[in-house]
């Protein structure tokens, strides 16, 4: 008889264990929902995601790569801690945001977030930029070091002057029809992006239904924008506590860039990824999260 009692109150503790870890993923899924609006900074509009947290640590504000729109970060920020309030937008003729009439410069765009960021009553960040987004993120912490308190740089480079990729892999981003024709996906995905592609290339069936293709202006205003610009003469005068993720297997950005940075930058940690490709942050994106949630959780001293 006690040994069935014994029994029934573990299977109980048990039952209330499952319920109570049930009802934890069900809130983490459906408390704060994301906003979106669209803010207007001058002649500029700006298709704005945020999601809410706790409004007790910094925003974590996002930049993402070239033509990738809003909801491609989904992945990941849906592995964050969920009291992590996370700013993202659309670069200007990407996703929902109209282009601009003339190209936009790094230094324009650095600008152009910090004036959202007053607008949303923000007044410190950490920011995480990948790959183009690196680039961006690196020029808004040079150029509004009040505002960024950690810095995250994820397959990215110093721009202009860097170690680039194949010539192979450059004519494929030269130009936006990845995006405008999903098909041409699964076949160029294991060249451009390395990685976890090589071996699956079906895997970028689960980034696509996030993709929202750029208009073929907005693309290659973001590259005009881009173009000449460099971080080389001015990272170490980062003073920003910086994290820079690099996969070896990233036929975008070589490995090389990366370790570069790493020197370059005084208070940088890199860490590399065994297997790693250009989108480790999606493919990847639990483990991922883990290395961005403790790194922005150290202390500042650490």
């Amino acid at each position: 008889m006690t040994i069935r009692l014994s029994q029934k109150r573990r299977a109980l503790m048990s039952m209330n264990k499952v319920q109570e870890f049930v009802s934890r993923i069900g809130m983490k899924k459906a408390s704060r929902p994301i906003q979106i609006k669209m803010v207007r900074i001058g002649s500029t509009v700006l298709r704005v995601s945020i999601r809410p947290g706790n409004s007790k640590g910094v925003p974590l504000l996002l930049f993402n790569g070239i033509g990738a729109n809003i909801e491609m970060f989904d992945p990941f920020v849906e592995e964050l801690d969920p009291n992590l309030e996370i700013i993202r937008f659309d670069i200007p003729g990407v996703g929902g945001s109209p282009a601009p009439l003339i190209p936009l410069r790094i230094s324009a765009l650095a600008k152009i977030a910090a004036r959202m960021l007053t607008q949303l009553e923000y007044r410190q960040v950490d920011v995480l930029g990948i790959s183009w987004g690196g680039a961006l993120a690196q020029q808004f912490a040079y150029q509004h070091p009040e505002r960024c308190r950690r810095l995250i740089l994820v397959a990215t480079s110093t721009g202009a002057f860097m170690i680039p990729a194949h010539i192979t892999v450059l004519l494929r981003m030269v130009s936006p029809t990845r995006y405008l024709r999903p098909d041409m996906m699964p076949t160029i995905a294991p060249t451009i992006y390395g990685g976890k592609f090589r071996s699956d290339p079906s895997l970028i069936q689960t980034i696509l239904p996030k993709v929202r293709a750029p208009s073929s202006r907005g693309y290659y205003w973001q590259m005009l924008g881009s173009m000449g610009w460099t971080s080389i003469h001015w990272l170490s005068a980062l003073r920003q506590p910086t994290l820079i993720i690099a996969g070896d297997d990233d036929p975008i950005i070589p490995l090389i860039n990366a370790k570069f940075m790493a020197r370059l930058i005084p208070h940088s940690t890199l860490r590399i990824i065994k297997g790693g490709g250009h989108l480790y942050l999606l493919t990847d994106a639990k483990e991922s999260a883990g290395i961005v949630g403790e790194f922005l959780s150290r202390d500042l001293e650490g």
